[in-house]
């Protein structure tokens, strides 16, 4: 045993600065565009970008994807052409096209270095356009490509409402508003629900208003004030006999009122007035009953998850919190722009992905939301972990959990033959090491190094906690996390220890498979469904499809009677051949 590998009994961190080698962070667009489906990405630079994001997502042109490039030419980078104007002509290219609730504006390493002042001219494009735009710099200047969601998700965070009044006021269409109107009015007035317009129903009310009023005006009068002899007498003496018989029917008063001009009208007009501002007084303190009522449900403990996951998964993770008695009270990002979460004091918010700290810090310092520190629901000890954290904030008792993990852990056995004692090198590309690291030691393989292109030890504190106590209780050495390794460095120790899998970026699986080396794309745990409990199969599906290639290989060469056991053969098997 080496060196490397000797038992440790705490986790070191260790930086090399290597560089980079990973996808641009623009790729985030991929993923992004399917899950808001009211949305429109439009990515900002050169020519490179376009022919990254026609490759790396293999959309064709017909299939109308809900993104697009504009590309900057020579002339827009030596600032020789107005870039708003440009931007004008494409957003409402786009809004006469597609009508999208929101645009994305995805900057890129040229708008960096040319200092494009993108949001300068969002907010005076979003006035004219009426749309609003959020401006994310999703460049290849961030340490992996799944931090372009990251940036997309805090300026998204940005424009969530702090109120359910901000929130409903995004819902609202002109139809909505139209039918809000008519329903106040019919409730508030009683009149006939069959109205044509707002205008119509507006003067029925008036009119029923009026001969309501006066009729149940005169009948308060008549027993109030009619029915005292000095009333009577007054009356009697001051108009005709038959007037005065006349005058304690409501008709011939309300008639006598309106032609003679008598005493009684200025009283009648003075009451219709008041019942008028009693009415609207009452609508008015009904109004601020209900605004204190949502109010008073805003400020109890809501719960916001963030971070892009297909829907599936997203109901998976939903019904799991159900069955504690927990509800999840939006997502951020929605499946609909007008459907973004309420973010206040009062929130608390938990990430799903390891690679979302600058959303998590945004939530926390500008939107003064509460963060859930959990590990993330990778798998099925992951997901657990998730659950119970989030259930101690809420002081509520697990229920059910142990016996899930371990159905789970039962269904899975027949992949964790095979993983058990194998061993497994993260060379680092999309954040996702340490959740999968941990996980795969609970699966029983040996991790020997974690390479890690950025590391927020504030943001997965709880993650690395969960993966110390996974090796103490899996009795394994704990792996080195090496952040920004130098690949170099990196190959010199996989050909040391030898791994039995190495889960690295596209581009060195090639030259390591041409080494006999088995390799894994770390890409493909990005967009494959591995959070939750019933999706702890996926990983290992993509963790054991490798080993079991080997395996058919190795059965195939023995039959042939080649000496070498490997993908790849040297010259004496193929002589031998």
């Amino acid at each position: 045993m080496t060196n490397f590998i000797k038992e440790k009994e705490k986790l070191t961190f260790e930086c090399e600065t290597g560089n980079y080698h990973t996808f641009c962070p623009i790729s985030c667009v991929s993923w992004l565009y399917q899950k808001i489906e009211d949305s429109f990405f439009l990515v900002i630079g050169t020519k490179t970008c376009g022919y990254f994001l026609q490759n790396a997502l293999g959309v064709m042109i017909f299939a109308e994807p809900r993104y697009a490039m504009a590309e900057l030419e020579e002339s827009d980078i030596s600032a020789k052409l107005n870039d708003f104007k440009e931007l004008k002509r494409l957003c409402f290219q786009i809004k006469e096209d597609r009508n999208p609730s929101v645009i994305v504006w995805i900057g890129t390493c040229t708008t960096e270095i040319i200092k494009m002042d993108l949001e300068g001219m969002a907010p005076q494009l979003e006035k004219e356009i009426g749309i609003p735009i959020i401006v994310a710099r999703a460049n290849g200047l961030d340490y992996a490509f799944t931090q372009g969601e990251d940036t997309v998700l805090a300026a998204m965070a940005q424009r969530c409402p702090s109120t359910k009044k901000e929130q409903n006021l995004k819902k609202t269409t002109k139809i909505e508003i139209e039918n809000s109107v008519n329903f106040e009015v019919s409730n508030s007035q009683n009149i006939s629900n069959e109205k044509n317009n707002v205008h119509n129903v507006l003067e029925n009310i008036e009119k029923n208003q009026e001969n309501s009023f006066k009729n149940n005006f005169m009948s308060k009068f008549e027993k109030s004030f009619f029915k005292d002899t000095f009333f009577k007498n007054f009356l009697a003496d001051t108009l005709k006999k038959d007037d005065a018989s006349s005058i304690f029917h409501p008709t011939s008063f309300i008639a006598n009122q309106q032609m003679q001009h008598d005493q009684v009208s200025p009283a009648s007009e003075a009451g219709w007035n008041s019942q008028q501002q009693q009415a609207s007084a009452n609508l008015q303190n009904s109004v601020i009953l209900e605004e204190n009522k949502l109010a008073e449900k805003d400020k109890s403990q809501n719960l916001v998850l963030f971070g892009s996951i297909p829907n599936t998964v997203a109901t998976q993770l939903k019904l799991e919190l159900n069955r504690q008695g927990i509800e999840i009270h939006g997502w951020l990002p929605s499946t609909r722009y007008s459907d973004l979460p309420i973010l206040d004091e009062n929130t608390y918010v938990c990430g799903i992905n390891p690679f979302l700290s600058r959303t998590a810090t945004t939530l926390m310092r500008r939107r003064k939301c509460k963060f859930i520190s959990a590990p993330f629901p990778i798998g099925p000890d992951g997901t657990k972990a998730w659950i119970e954290k989030i259930c101690s904030i809420y002081e509520k008792t697990p229920i059910g959990l142990n016996e899930r993990e371990d159905k789970i852990w039962q269904g899975l056995s027949d992949s964790l033959k095979l993983v058990q004692g194998k061993s497994v090198f993260f060379m680092g590309d999309n954040l996702l090491e340490i959740s999968l690291a941990r996980f795969l030691i609970r699966c029983g393989m040996i991790v020997y190094e974690i390479g890690i292109p950025y590391m927020d030890r504030r943001f997965q504190a709880a993650e690395l906690a969960l993966l110390e106590k996974t090796c103490f209780q899996m009795n394994v050495p704990i792996p080195r996390i090496v952040e920004k390794p130098d690949n170099y460095y990196q190959i010199s120790r996989i050909r040391e220890l030898q791994p039995d899998l190495v889960i690295t970026g596209m581009a060195h699986a090639n030259p390591l498979e041409a080494r006999n080396i088995t390799t894994k794309w770390s890409v493909e745990f990005t967009f494959a469904q591995i959070h939750g409990f019933t999706n702890a199969r996926e990983i290992l599906d993509l963790v054991t499809r490798p080993l079991r290639r080997n395996q058919n290989i190795d059965s195939f060469s023995s039959s042939l009677g080649s000496k070498n056991q490997g993908f790849v053969q040297t010259n004496e098997s193929l002589v031998s051949l």
